[in-house]
């Protein structure tokens, strides 16, 4: 049964792939390392992992998703689609004038977009307010915000990390996409970010490692976090940029572009 719950998983991050693809394409620019490199974990958290209603995407005590690099909203919009959210033929719309679907996310400008995102580094605070509300009212909901590791050179970062811990938001899942690459280059070489555990263990984080793109560690993993009563829990996701496209991956020079149809296609 387990294992087939995880092919099931791993069809639908390919044909989230595949629109994505299709998607940015169609644009004509976006982010495509990035949004592919975390479509599994997009994934496992909307088929498997939140507590949600697509039918009632406002529903009080669902969780949240907050996506702090908002350059990776292709994803996320592919993935709200193919869970219920809103029809998969407004992903055609994708970065048009007037669409509900912009190249970096809107505030509920869409069921299930929880928060705007541009400036990088601020969907950390973002989360850690929205958890810390959740606490204050004892609701039951859980947060989950998703970050870049470039994103980790902004001081705002660490200074939510010092809230965070001071108020013990064990109800915070900070899910970070160690692809290690940002827009200019690869991360270690524009600012190095290692021992990066060690820091965010330092910070008072509980620390989990995993493959990215495996669906038994990234739902073991969130289930753990899940389990933490007393503190929050960081997972460090390692990932592939550009994920299943041969000559995306691991390539830095794709983090803020998007693929181009072939002049002889029709």
């Amino acid at each position: 049964m387990i294992q087939k719950k995880i092919h099931t998983l791993e069809k639908k991050a390919q044909e989230i792939r595949a629109d994505s693809i299709i998607t940015l394409t169609s644009a004509g620019s976006g982010h495509a390392a990035g949004s592919l490199g975390m479509a599994d974990i997009f994934t496992a958290l909307y088929f498997d992992i939140l507590k949600k209603n697509p039918q009632k995407p406002w529903w009080r005590e669902r969780d949240r998703v907050i996506l702090s690099n908002g350059h990776i909203c292709p994803i996320w919009y592919v993935t709200l689609a193919h869970a219920g959210y809103f029809k998969r033929e407004e992903l055609k719309t994708l970065r048009d004038i007037d669409s509900r679907l912009q190249g970096h996310p809107h505030y509920r400008s869409a069921p299930g977009i929880e928060n705007t995102a541009g400036p990088l580094g601020q969907g950390i605070s973002i989360a850690a307010g929205v958890a810390y509300a959740g606490k204050m009212r004892h609701a039951t909901y859980r947060v989950y915000v998703l970050m870049s590791d470039g994103e980790l050179d902004e001081g705002q970062s660490w200074e939510a990390f010092l809230f965070i811990a001071k108020y013990r938001l064990s109800n915070l899942t900070v899910i970070i996409d160690r692809n290690n690459i940002q827009i200019d280059g690869v991360t270690e070489d524009v600012m190095p970010l290692e021992p990066l555990r060690e820091k965010l263990e330092s910070f008072g984080f509980h620390v989990i490692e995993i493959d990215g793109h495996n669906f038994n560690h990234i739902i073991d993993a969130c289930h753990t976090a899940q389990a933490m009563l007393e503190t929050s829990c960081a997972i460090i996701a390692h990932t592939i940029p550009g994920k299943g496209v041969d000559f995306m991956e691991g390539q830095y020079q794709w983090h803020g572009k998007a693929p181009k149809l072939p002049q002889n296609f029709s």
